[in-house]
């Protein structure tokens, strides 16, 4: 039932973990300092995301019971949308990467971090408002939640994109703040939802 739900935010947290992504040699100081300040707090934040994801997945292996799939997935889309108003917060206290146009960078980035943090708590409160005593009319509900979320996933991250590439995303690539975490509980990777009927 919740299969879509748990690929899509898979997806979803892809443009974060994207900051793992890539690696690069000797970068300049203070682009090292810049990458440092934020990366050391973006992981308790990708820790976060990675925890959310992994309570979406149990909640939807370890039970059927619409109440409790809500409750998960509500608690979930709070905790993701906290990290990214955080995640936000840290770019904007770190200031312009000291790049070509830095502060566009800069402010585009966390404009989307904030505009991110907007949709999951909007995602929250659609799953709050769910149906869950008719189970039928709950995985509908649900699979609209899950649209939304995919339209989410693929939706701007360009401006993050921008603020992980060149000597910028070098830089954040070697900071151990912004390697992508395990999260504390074991969960498998999500599969793709071939199987959801449309």
């Amino acid at each position: 039932m919740n299969k879509k739900l748990v690929a899509a935010l898979s997806g979803g947290s892809v443009l974060l973990m994207a900051l793992s992504g890539c690696s690069g040699d000797d970068s300049e100081s203070k682009v090292n300092d810049w990458a440092k300040k934020v990366c050391d707090q973006v992981q308790p934040q990708l820790k976060k995301i990675a925890d959310a994801n992994t309570s979406i997945q149990q909640a939807t292996s370890d039970s059927s019971k619409p109440a409790d799939v809500q409750k998960a997935d509500s608690a979930a889309f709070q905790s993701i949308s906290d990290a990214y108003k955080s995640l936000g917060s840290a770019v904007n206290t770190a200031g312009a990467p000291p790049v070509d146009d830095g502060d566009k960078t800069q402010q585009e980035a966390v404009k989307e971090l904030n505009a991110t943090s907007v949709s999951y708590a909007n995602l929250k409160k659609q799953v709050d408002k769910l149906d869950t005593k008719d189970q039928a009319n709950f995985a509908d509900g649900l699979k609209g939640v899950a649209d939304e979320l995919d339209k989410l996933s693929k939706s701007g991250d360009k401006a993050l994109q921008q603020l992980q590439s060149g000597d910028v995303g070098k830089a954040m690539a070697k900071q151990p703040g912004c390697q992508k975490p395990s999260p504390s509980a074991g969960g498998g990777s999500a599969e793709p939802a071939s199987d959801t009927a449309s």
